[in-house]
């Protein structure tokens, strides 16, 4: 088993934000067929839910989803929210040029998603501010002193709460995802990232120890299947 017990900070090859070309494009489809096979999605969708029941009915909600990836994500959100006849004004921010590309073609039918291309640590901007931030397989990328100025500058953008869905740093969700490699063929990049994504996940006690520096009163922590936190933070 591999040693977990503290974050690595190896880098993944798509934090590259220069890549473009048909290998990236194959791996976050790839990504996305995991998350969808995996109940990955359902997570944030469910913390959107939460926050959702604490504002007022017939609402224009904004939601920014920070490190969207190519919009599978908000896709979901916004198939999901067509169902509940919410009103939804949905955003996707990406530092990669080519991946919001592909993002806005694949969500055409989605009039409702617009997307943003910029490296938010290097903000605030404006079309970060939202009633609601998702936070799905992003923090992970970034140190732990990234991420706690990241999350103070969340918190503020965020006006009903933030939901964040990201792995469970664990050995036998390393040696599942290499048996998932395995069984589903995937090729080097995905492997390579999903590992490494694994390795830079968190323990539930980093997690509770964030909080307490951020001084969230009002939040959710679980343990979600497929080795996933799902922490809800309400500002509300």
């Amino acid at each position: 088993m591999p040693d977990t017990r503290q974050r690595i900070l190896a880098p993944e090859i798509m934090d590259d934000f220069a890549m473009e070309g048909e290998q990236l494009q194959r791996a976050l489809e790839k990504i996305a067929q995991i998350n969808r096979r995996l109940g990955g999605n359902r997570i944030t969708v469910k913390g959107v839910d939460m926050l959702m029941r604490q504002l007022p009915a017939g609402k224009t909600v904004r939601i920014v989803d920070i490190g969207c990836g190519n919009g599978d994500m908000l896709r979901a959100l916004a198939a999901h929210g067509r169902k509940k006849n919410w009103n939804l004004q949905l955003a996707g921010i990406d530092a990669n040029p080519f991946t919001i590309r592909l993002a806005g073609e694949l969500s055409a039918a989605y009039p409702e998603i617009s997307y943003h291309c910029f490296d938010v640590t290097q903000g605030p901007f404006p079309e970060m501010e939202g009633d609601i931030l998702l936070l799905t397989l992003t923090l992970h990328h970034f140190t732990d002193q990234e991420i706690l100025a990241l999350m103070q500058r969340f918190r503020r953008s965020a006006t009903a709460g933030i939901v964040v869905n990201d792995l469970h740093r664990s050995g036998i969700a390393y040696r599942l995802f290499q048996l998932l490699c395995y069984t589903l063929r995937l090729e080097e990049m995905t492997r390579y990232d999903g590992l490494t994504s694994i390795m830079r996940g968190f323990k539930r006690s980093e997690l509770v120890q964030l909080s307490k520096k951020l001084n969230i009163r009002h939040q959710s922590l679980r343990w979600q299947w497929a080795f996933r936190y799902q922490w809800v933070i309400s500002n509300l």
